[in-house]
């Protein structure tokens, strides 16, 4: 019996999953552990909504700001950060808040999922990452139809690893399950139309706070144009922006349209998910994990 508890404090993005979880530690005498994709690259800030450490109202976060970007990481290595985090946490005697939209990196730890150990293959990733989106997409379709119907097809990143993967093993193998903690998972109820509010508010606001200069900034540093491109959308969109191949206008649509289509899929994923407690407000939260940590 696992006794080790877990909350996991999850949901769309923008939905207002850190604001939350902050409240909750406070409550709880929690810290928090990171579970987004992104936030765990240096000098990705605004892009990322990454919070910063005067907001944090002095609850501990972990893996914020662990890799440079030029560097490659991926779910395996997040799951054993991640894993040794959460009970270092434990071991202190206070409760571990696991937050985030990423649903690879929460499913990770909350179900132990277990990833395909391959090799990394530079000459094929160098002869893949010359190929158009287009070209990558119908080259996973013939190698693993199954993972082709679930992966972001516009991100190059992921479907270069995709044919890494399926090259070396046939297909990308189903993902075992091996729980490591207790976990209550607990998703922030909010509609659609609620949710492109806040996106489109959260936008705004970054744009206001100095994401293009951001952007600019990373690629001035030395990171090339092609790696930004999967980033992101925020990173995709504005690098194309500052590429001077669309226009300031249609850069800013395009990102808007792109992010409320990646909510929804994070809400289609969730939604799946048949032990998530969806909450509409902060005492929904609280009563839930008083009796959970019973």
């Amino acid at each position: 019996m696992i006794n080790k508890k877990l909350v996991v404090v999850l949901g769309p993005t923008a939905a207002g999953k850190s604001k939350l979880a902050i409240k909750l530690a406070q409550e709880f005498q929690g810290e928090i552990v990171s579970a987004d994709s992104r936030q765990v690259y240096k000098k990705m800030n605004i892009g990322t909504d990454k919070i910063p450490k005067e907001e944090m109202e002095g609850i501990p976060h972990y893996l914020l700001d662990v890799i440079d970007p030029r560097e490659h990481f991926n779910v395996v290595q997040y799951q054993k950060l991640a894993t040794k985090t959460i009970n270092d946490i434990l071991a202190k005697g206070k409760i571990p808040f696991l937050v985030g939209g990423s649903p690879f990196y929460i499913y990770s730890i909350v179900y132990g999922w277990q990833f395909p150990s391959t090799e990394i293959n530079e000459k094929l990733r160098a002869i893949l990452q010359e190929k158009s989106i287009e070209d990558l997409s119908e080259t996973l379709f013939k190698l693993d139809r199954k993972r082709f119907e679930q992966i972001d097809k516009k991100n190059k990143r992921r479907l270069i690893r995709a044919i890494e993967i399926a090259q070396q093993l046939g297909s990308v193998p189903s993902r075992q399950k091996k729980a490591l903690f207790d976990s209550l998972l607990i998703g922030i109820k909010v509609s659609f139309p609620e949710l492109k509010t806040k996106i489109g508010q959260r936008l705004k606001k970054h744009f206001r706070d100095g994401m293009v200069e951001e952007i600019k900034g990373l690629h001035d540093q030395g990171i090339s144009w092609e790696r930004l491109d999967n980033f992101g959308l925020e990173c995709r969109w504005i690098s194309r922006y500052l590429r001077g191949e669309i226009d300031e206008k249609t850069m800013k649509i395009k990102l808007q349209k792109d992010i409320e289509h990646l909510a929804k899929k994070q809400m289609t994923w969730f939604k799946k998910d048949e032990n998530i407690h969806w909450i509409n407000d902060l005492l929904e939260a609280k009563n839930l994990i008083i009796t959970f940590l019973q």
